[in-house]
């Protein structure tokens, strides 16, 4: 036989471990309380503003450019200066017409003819810009005689505003339908409301859809031409002349038929009211045309702004109409900038 000892068998180590203390399980400690932190926590930083959203810059350059007022000193020196060439031109042609007779007296008589008639024409051109400041008067004067009517419930006053709106709209063949409605049922109606109300919908809603045609058609050009004319200030020489042209149709369409320094006025009162309210800004009527104006400004910088510059002229309309109108928006709907954005700039940009 064999002296070696027998071999134990073989075991694992986790069956011959014993169990120590430090092997048993640690007791957990209870978690600190987090200190509380006296400074700013993340959540109350503002965001990170979007520097590269559009503003429409054209736009307010030229609001900027409309509503500027000379001084008392730069009045008076246009007015001096005015007065003087007119006398010097007055007199230059006086000599020239009484020299040009006593040499030959037909050439002399036909420099007095067109001489004449020249001043003749610039009368009539005065005549018409100070007519063109009475029907805008006309407008402002039934608008705030509507507003005290229906603030005093007096149906007097109100049946006088209507009768004043028919007359100044007694020769518009596209409003016939309208106005005969409104001979048929004003005489039924008994409230103030409502007999504003009647004439609102039967005469005003069919020169609302031609301010708003004017409108897209204006905000149309100058995003168009913000997008893709690439020329210094050529955006904002187009935002004036296509402001200007809107605000001058939309106060013929109402019956204001403002001359060309009637339409400057016109178009500096609006500028004057927006800007006195805040609306030359981005509100909430401009947030989604931002937002799709930010968009398109990830793809083309000028695209972004056309569509923002394009909002802002739809703004301008609308201030515009209510300024234009002869009655308030009360019944009718006041239109909406984003409205007249979409249907404006459809198939200009893709969405």
């Amino acid at each position: 036989m064999s002296d070696k000892p027998p071999k134990k068998p073989l075991l694992l180590d986790w069956d011959t471990r014993e169990e120590t203390a430090a092997d048993a399980p640690r007791a957990r400690r209870p978690a600190a309380a987090p200190e509380t932190v006296s400074g700013p926590t993340p959540a109350d930083v503002p965001p990170v503003p979007d520097l590269d959203l559009p503003q429409g810059q054209a736009m307010l350059a030229a609001s900027r450019i409309a509503t500027v007022r000379s001084s008392r000193l730069g009045r008076f020196a246009g007015w001096i200066f005015g007065t003087l060439l007119s006398f010097v031109l007055s007199v230059a042609a006086w000599d020239f017409v009484t020299s040009l007779l006593s040499r030959n007296s037909v050439l002399g008589a036909a420099a007095f003819v067109l001489i004449g008639t020249a001043v003749l024409t610039a009368l009539a051109l005065a005549l018409r810009e100070w007519w063109a400041y009475v029907r805008l008067e006309r407008l402002d004067s039934l608008r705030e005689a509507a507003i005290a009517a229906r603030a005093t419930n007096d149906l007097k006053a109100a049946r006088r505003v209507v009768t004043s709106i028919e007359k100044m709209y007694g020769h518009r063949a596209d409003l016939r339908w309208g106005k005969a409605r409104l001979a048929e049922r004003q005489a039924e109606v008994f409230d103030v409301d409502g007999l504003l109300g009647l004439a609102e919908n039967e005469l005003l809603v069919t020169l609302d859809q031609s301010a708003r045609r004017e409108i897209e058609a204006a905000a149309r050009q100058v995003a168009a031409v913000t997008a893709l004319v690439p020329l210094a200030l050529a955006d904002v020489a187009t935002a004036l002349y296509a402001n200007l042209r809107m605000v001058r149709r939309i106060a013929e369409i109402y019956g204001g038929r403002s001359g060309s320094f009637g339409s400057v006025r016109l178009l500096r009162r609006v500028f004057s009211s927006l800007i006195a309210a805040g609306a030359v800004a981005m509100t909430d009527d401009l947030l989604h045309s931002v937002a799709g104006g930010g968009v398109l400004s990830k793809v083309s910088r000028r695209f972004g702004e056309g569509m923002v510059n394009g909002a802002l002229t739809a703004r301008v309309g609308v201030a515009a109409m209510e300024l234009c109108r002869p009655l308030p928006f009360h019944t009718a709907p006041r239109p909406k900038v984003t409205n007249l954005i979409s249907r404006s700039l459809t198939g200009l940009f893709d969405r």
